[in-house]
């Protein structure tokens, strides 16, 4: 009896475990046309954590465009929003933020504070602010994802997955260009204070230049991190979920954007070389062709022999002496008449 308990407990507890464990997911995307390069338990649901906040800042950005606030409004700070755990801006009740610092503390800090004193600014509640996530989450087609609050803080509730986290940062990339580079700040200065952030995996690596876009952790989610990154004309977003520290999911999403840029130049090198053969043959096909080697020369034989034919039916010239006796017989007459008049004249 004893053993089958223990057995049933060692089982629970291993599938509790299981249970509990962080999706790993990834997923990359061709900025330019959506197009999926490579996925991974793409469509599995997992808690985004702080990478919510990428669907705040898009509702910033929105407001911002449409002239609702502007980059000075100030954003006042309720008791429930000073009341959030961390990572915070440590903002007390009562105190204001500016719309600017706001987006930059969300960016950089990762500031749940912050978070919902934007929501209830934007929202006039946070629970309003949600429904404008929750909207705008099926515009972009992200159809794995619901939201409970605009921090990202845990909720097992709060859903999403690395192609509808891909999808956001795909909308902030070409919605709202204008405020992309917000996400490349590493850090940021408040009332005198510098405030760094922990996105490690900004900055040029090589050839490849990281230049957003947001991190998040939850326990039950491990470490995450959606980034875009260009080399050349090429750019990509890379989605990585369910890391079970910084640096391994920092290591696994370099990893994918040298793999993803690899296979994409060696596309359009390949594509390069079908151009330049389709041209080549194509000058060939349009060529004149060239007649049989020895057909000039029978076209100028059967030429000559037509002047010879020409010249055959041409009148025969006259002899030499009537055109003389013909031009003669005018100017004597002439020369007579000549005489005449001057006789006349005498």
């Amino acid at each position: 009896m004893f053993k089958r308990l223990l057995l049933t407990f060692v089982v629970f507890s291993s599938a509790k475990a299981f249970a509990s464990s962080p999706v790993e997911a990834a997923i990359v995307v061709n900025a330019k046309n959506g197009e999926v390069i490579y996925s991974r338990a793409a469509d599995q649901k997992t808690q985004p954590a702080s990478l919510t906040k990428m669907m705040t800042l898009l509702l910033m950005f929105k407001a911002l465009r449409q002239k609702k606030i502007s980059a000075n409004t100030k954003i006042r700070v309720s008791a429930f929003a000073a009341s959030q755990s961390p990572s915070i801006l440590s903002l007390k009740a009562g105190e204001t933020i500016t719309v600017r610092n706001a987006i930059l503390a969300l960016v950089v800090k990762s500031a749940n504070d912050v978070a919902v004193a934007v929501a209830e600014h934007i929202g006039k509640t946070e629970k309003n602010f949600v429904d404008m996530m929750n909207k705008e989450a099926r515009r972009l087609g992200m159809s794995s994802t619901i939201f409970f609050n605009a921090s990202g803080w845990k909720n097992t509730r709060q859903l999403s997955s690395a192609r509808d986290m891909a999808k956001l940062a795909s909308a902030l990339l070409k919605e709202y260009s204008d405020y992309y580079h917000f996400f490349s700040n590493k850090e940021f200065s408040i009332e005198n204070k510098r405030i760094k952030g922990h996105n490690a995996l900004l900055g040029k690596r090589g050839d490849i230049l990281v230049d957003g876009i947001k991190t998040g952790y939850v326990a039950a989610s491990g470490f995450n991190v959606a980034a875009s990154a260009v080399k050349g004309k090429i750019r990509l977003i890379v989605v990585v979920l369910g890391g079970k520290t910084s640096a391994e999911r920092n290591a696994l999403a370099l990893s994918l954007f040298k793999k993803g840029f690899s296979k994409l130049q060696a596309r359009e090198a390949l594509a390069k070389v079908r151009r330049r053969k389709i041209s080549s043959v194509l000058k060939e096909e349009l060529k004149p062709a060239s007649p049989p080697s020895g057909i000039y020369n029978k076209i100028s034989e059967a030429s000559k022999n037509d002047e010879a034919d020409k010249e055959q039916k041409t009148p025969a010239t006259s002899p030499s002496g009537i055109y003389n006796k013909i031009n003669e017989a005018p100017k004597s007459k002439e020369g007579n008449n000549e005489q005449n008049d001057h006789n006349a004249v005498k």
